[in-house]
C-alpha cells in the first residue's frame, strides 16, 4: 500500500499517457505540467479556497492538454518536439511566478486522508482512474480507435476515423491528469515549488513501455501499465530501503528505461520476422 500510495501520482499520469502511447503519441510535459498546476492551485487557494481552487487547477490542466493537443493535431508539430518544449515553458513560468521558495498550503491534507479501510485518498483516486482508463480501451468506441490509429493511422483515417479529433481528445485527457496530480502533489507535500514534479516524465514513459505498450503504438493495456508501475515502485523503494545515494538511484531509473526500450525493439523484430 505505501508503494502504491507513493505511486499515485505517477500512475495517474502514465493512465493519460497510455492512452497517448498506445495511440503512437508522446507527452513529455507531465512533470512541469503537474507543477505548474499545483502552482497555480497553491496561489488560488490562498485567495479564493479549495474548492474555487480545485476549478482552477481543471482549467489549468485542461489548458495544458488543449495547447499541446493543438499544437499536435492542427498545427502538426511532431508531439517529440512539442511536449518536451511546452515543459520548457510550463517550468519557466512556475519558477518565475512562485519564486525559489516554496508554496504553502495550510490546512489541505485530504491526499492523505484514510476514509476507507486505511488506503489514502490518493492511492484510491489512482485505482479510480486506472480501473476507468483500463474499461475505456477495453469496452468503448473511444478505445478502439485509439489501437486503430496507433497500429496504422494512415489506414484508420481511410476508414473515417477522424484521428486528428480522437489524438486531440487524448491530450486533452493527459492535460487533465496533470490538473488532479498538481492538487494532489501539493496536498501530499502541504506545499510545492519550482522543483515540483521533477523526473515524472522518465518514472511514466519507463513504466507504460514496462508493461508492454509498443513505442510504436496499437498494443498495450492499463493492466499492463500498473505492473510496470509496481515494477518501477517496488526498485525504488527498494534502493531507498538498502541507503542507495539518491544520483546511483536516477542512473538505474535510466538504465531501467533503455532497458525497456530496448527490449521492446526487440520484441518488434521478433514480431516481424
Amino acid at each position: 500500500m505505501n508503494i502504491i500510495t507513493a505511486l499515485s501520482i505517477t500512475g495517474i499520469l502514465a493512465a493519460g499517457g497510455t492512452i497517448l502511447l498506445i495511440a503512437g503519441q508522446f507527452d513529455l510535459s507531465v512533470g512541469s505540467g503537474t507543477a505548474f498546476v499545483a502552482l497555480m492551485f497553491a496561489i488560488a487557494a490562498q485567495s479564493t479556497g479549495i474548492i474555487p481552487a480545485t476549478g482552477v487547477a481543471l482549467l489549468v490542466g485542461a489548458g495544458i492538454g488543449i495547447l499541446n493537443g493543438f499544437l499536435v493535431t492542427v498545427v502538426g508539430v511532431n508531439a517529440l518536439i512539442t511536449t518536451p518544449g511546452t515543459p520548457a515553458i510550463f517550468r519557466g513560468l512556475t519558477l518565475s511566478i512562485g519564486g525559489a521558495s516554496s508554496v504553502r498550503i495550510n490546512g489541505f491534507d485530504w491526499a492523505i486522508a484514510r476514509p476507507l479501510f486505511d488506503i489514502p485518498m490518493s492511492a484510491i483516486l489512482f485505482l479510480c482512474i486506472a480501473i476507468i482508463v483500463a474499461i475505456v480501451l477495453a469496452r468503448t468506441v473511444f478505445g478502439r480507435t485509439i489501437y486503430a490509429i496507433g497500429a496504422n493511422e494512415n489506414a484508420a483515417r481511410l476508414v473515417g476515423i477522424r484521428t486528428k479529433k480522437t489524438l486531440f481528445l487524448g491530450f486533452v485527457i493527459s492535460g487533465l491528469c496533470m490538473a488532479l496530480t498538481g492538487p494532489v502533489s501539493a496536498s501530499q507535500l502541504g506545499s510545492t515549488s519550482g522543483t515540483t514534479g521533477m523526473g515524472l516524465e522518465l518514472a511514466v514513459v519507463t513504466a507504460i513501455i514496462l508493461g508492454g505498450t509498443s513505442l510504436k503504438g496499437g498494443t498495450g493495456s492499463m493492466f499492463g501499465t500498473i505492473l510496470g508501475l509496481l515494477i518501477v515502485g517496488v526498485l525504488n523503494n527498494g534502493m531507498t530501503l538498502m541507503n542507495i545515494n539518491s544520483t546511483r538511484q536516477q542512473v538505474a531509473a535510466g538504465t531501467l528505461l533503455i532497458l525497456a526500450v530496448s527490449f521492446d525493439q526487440i520484441r518488434q523484430r521478433f514480431i516481424r520476422s
